[in-house]
């Protein structure tokens, strides 16, 4: 019994942590452009590494995907939906871009 009590322990610490990192990383951002503290491409500079660790915190914490080798799968099962939805989104763009420039045209 005193082991599950620990293990329950362990894993509220764990989301209450990931809970915390998460937050700050979604307020410091947002407060930042709503002071206008910053100039704008450093701004977004600060919004962009946010937003890149705001995955890693959301992929280490709340989905327990780490490096070791029985969640490598997960791992690049992840990243190859990433990578599938850059691609279709970047291809969306350029379409609409080349779709723009020839109405204009």
């Amino acid at each position: 019994m005193m082991g599950h009590d620990t293990e329950l322990r362990r894993e509220l610490r764990r989301y209450l942590i990931g809970f915390a990192l998460a937050l700050i990383l979604t307020v410091v951002p947002f407060a930042l452009v709503a002071w206008g503290a910053l100039s704008f491409g450093t701004a977004l500079s600060v919004i962009g590494i946010s937003a890149i660790l705001q995955g890693v915190v959301q992929l280490r914490f709340f989905l327990d995907i780490d490096l070791s080798t029985q969640k490598r799968e997960d791992l690049h099962l992840i990243l190859f939906t990433v990578l599938l939805l850059s691609i279709m989104a970047a291809g969306t763009i350029w379409i609409m871009a080349s779709l723009a420039n020839r109405m204009i045209a």
